[in-house]
């Protein structure tokens, strides 16, 4: 039997509050499958991302589960953008085209990605490095707040976020699909192109999709120069599946270029309404290859993970001609290696109670090459390796879980002379980190669970920590590595609580995490090529902060959904003006309320017959002020607090008794509200004003899958 099923989607762009509570949607289901109106139902959740699958209900670290109807149903110009808005979440950016994500007010390399099964390496140290990830080959999200090194290793220290792939096909089924988005405030234009199938177990797909902005503006600044960007992007796999396991081969590649701000904003002119690529630059494409390979063996399995990725970074400045003025090649090389058991707690077979219990062997190799005439970092290799075992035990009401992990890095530095001076000391260093994590959950009845959590986590300098010495064009500063540096440790204790109903679903959670040799930077007393000059330091720091949602539902078709978050990081035996650790973002209320209209009764083939889960809703976004700054040197300044609303509508019009059109208009910023978020790296630009974010912004998405059932 042949049956196609064409669907276009021109769906609401909404923060991802506005889509329901996310920790109660299934991480694992088709997009298809899921209504974020349904009553939330935790035990129904199942997270990934861990040393094996489990019910979200059951996890004792806080995680947050992104779901693909929240994912896709958001606005953003990249992936960051579409999540920031969940509690514990924000982006730290430079511009629209660059994010990078901050979890629980850490970020850069305290923050693990993991795509397809490995390690995100893109240089993610640099303000201007953004994560080069095709967003819309992400199928779901999933956050782990906290230490997470017991999983990941070294750099897992406030948290991990996990990509999720799109899910395979059903049996005898193919799948192609086309699509677009269009927003209007930088006319960023989006197409995509994919077709995918499953004949048998043979598995594949192939997907392409190009996109591209000009300027941005807003109601202070005008344009802003220098905020354009594109990205093409090109990913596949292949693989087979079978009752033994399955093997698949999975390729990525993605070609970034985005424009470097190095100004003020604006006049509204015709050149910044352009596409064309302007001076100064960057030219970055990131290419990936990974085996994913899983055995099931007997009450086991054995997962096997090896990856290639190579990240190509070039910068072109205006008076550098067609030559980049600087450049760095990444190689990585990942792998991974775990065996995940359940056995019952006893031999009888009777008691409910079951061991889940997991070891493993991961880590990475790199070589960074230089091909510029400038310098920020040396050549340099790495090799990590890590070794980890995890035990889990449910018993009636209780889960309790723990595991311990030992970790080895090992990092070779080459050194370089300029100009009859040292601009890099050749540098060997080793770094060793013992971590672990003790957690209980105490499922109190079927709507309520207790939550205790403890996690210790290790994070060794980064190679621009150590030894940068140069520019950072991303930060406008001259930046010195510290070869004394230690790792840093940290020890986190996580509380929470959820409660689920048939009229209200709240999730609260509180944390105090006490970091030893937490890495800064400091101002120097002088300047460095004109720029001001800093060194890496370290001190020890600590954050205290949590993040409470409440989700109200009296009747099925209306939500009014509330969630607050904040974090407070300061470094500790400092005086006031380096008090307050920088770059933490500000505490965040959002409000949204959504309104379901029921569908009609009667299918007489008229319009309103043929119209299915239409909706209204509205967001109000508030950000408190930020007083909570790093003072010294002004490398930090007070932000105001701002509030944004979003407003959306949207319906499905079904024909032939198929869902052919989904339709919504989205307005996000409605009142043009002019404000700098405080993780902006824009605030900092120019004379000090720095420049604000995008003004009021409507989105339209378009997508058109064609199902094929053989």
């Amino acid at each position: 039997m042949l049956h196609t099923r064409i669907r276009v989607i021109l769906l609401a762009c909404l923060p991802a509050v506005c889509m329901g509570q996310t920790t109660h949607e299934h991480s694992t289901c088709d997009i298809d499958s899921i209504d974020p109106m349904k009553e939330a139902i935790l035990s129904e959740v199942t997270v990934e991302g861990i040393t094996g699958t489990s019910r979200l209900q059951d996890a004792s670290a806080p995680f947050t589960v992104i779901s693909p109807a929240t994912l896709h149903g958001s606005i953003g110009t990249n992936l960051i953008d579409r999540i920031s808005s969940t509690p514990g979440i924000s982006q730290l950016s430079t511009g629209p085209g660059i994010s990078k994500p901050v979890i629980r007010g850490m970020g850069y390399n305290r923050v693990v990605v993991v795509d397809n099964g490995i390690r995100q390496e893109s240089q993610q140290w640099g303000d201007e490095h953004g994560l080069e990830v095709d967003a819309d080959g992400v199928h779901s999200v999933e956050v782990l707040k906290g230490p997470a090194s017991l999983m990941y290793g070294s750099d897992a220290i406030a948290g991990v976020m996990v990509l999720h792939p799109e899910r395979p096909l059903p049996d005898n089924t193919l799948q192609a699909r086309v699509g677009g988005e269009y927003q209007t405030n930088n006319g960023l234009y989006r197409y995509m192109a994919g077709f995918s199938g499953n004949s048998g177990g043979l598995l594949w797909n192939l997907h392409y999709s190009r996109k591209a902005a000009h300027c941005y503006e807003n109601s202070r600044d005008g344009y802003v120069t220098g905020s354009w960007f594109k990205e093409g992007d090109l990913s596949g796999m292949l693989g087979l599946s079978r009752q033994w396991g399955h093997t698949w081969l999975r390729f990525s590649h993605v070609s970034f270029t985005p424009g470097i701000t190095e100004g003020e904003g604006e006049s509204p002119s015709s050149d910044l309404r352009s596409y064309e690529e302007q001076m100064p630059f960057q030219r970055v494409k990131h290419t990936k290859v990974v085996s994913d390979n899983l055995w099931n063996l007997g009450r086991g399995t054995l997962k096997a993970i090896v990856g290639y990725q190579q990240n190509y970074r070039r910068e072109y400045e205006e008076d550098g001609g067609e030559d980049p003025s600087l450049a760095m090649r990444l190689h990585t090389v990942n792998y991974d290696v775990k065996y995940q058991l359940s056995l019952p707690a006893s031999t009888s077979g009777t008691s409910e109670a079951l061991w889940k219990l997991a070891a493993g062997l991961g880590g990475m190799w790199q070589n960074n090459v230089n091909r510029g005439e400038e310098y920020l970092i040396p050549d340099y290799r790495l090799f990590d390796i890590g070794a980890f075992i995890t035990a889990g035990r449910q018993t009636g009401r209780w889960h309790l879980s723990g595991g311990v992990r030992l970790d080895n890095r090992s990092l070779t530095t080459d050194g370089l002379m300029e100009d009859g001076k040292e601009r890099f000391a050749r540098m060997t260093k080793h770094f060793t980190g013992v971590t672990g994590s003790l957690g209980a959950v105490c499922n109190l009845n079927d709507r309520m669970n207790l939550r205790l959590n403890v996690a210790r986590g290790f994070r060794a300098p980064t190679v621009s920590e150590l030894s940068a010495n140069g520019v950072h064009e991303g930060s406008a500063q001259y930046e010195v590595g510290n070869a004394a540096l230690n790792p840093e440790y940290s020890l986190q204790t996580d509380l929470g609580m959820d409660y689920t109903s048939h009229v209200v679903a709240v999730n609260a959670a509180l944390f105090f995490n006490r970091i030893s040799n937490y890495i800064f930077l400091t101002r120097l007393p002088y300047t460095t090529e004109g720029h001001r000059t800093y060194l890496y330091d370290q001190g020890d720091a600590q954050l205290i902060g949590g993040e409470l949602s409440v989700d109200i539902h009296p009747i099925e078709q209306l939500h009014i959904s509330n969630d607050f978050s904040f974090v407070r990081g300061i470094q500790l035996h400092q005086p006031d003006e380096s008090r307050n650790l920088p770059m933490m973002p500000a505490p965040r209320w959002n409000v949204n309320v959504r309104y379901s209209m029921p569908s009609p009764l009667s299918h007489n083939g008229s319009l309103l017959s043929r119209l299915q889960r239409t909706y209204v809703a509205a967001t109000f976004s508030y950000t408190f002020r930020q007083d909570n700054y790093y003072a010294l040197d002004d490398t930090e300044t007070a932000t105001a607090d701002y509030g944004v609303v979003n407003i959306s509508v949207g319906t499905d019009l079904h024909c032939f008794g198929h869902n052919c059109l989904e339709l919504s208009v989205t307005c996000q910023n409605l009142f043009d509200k002019a404000y700098q978020p405080h993780l902006s790296r824009l605030k900092y630009i120019g004379d000090g004003a720095g420049i604000c974010a995008m003004g009021r912004n409507v989105c339209f998405k378009v997508a058109m899958p064609i199902d094929i059932h053989l």
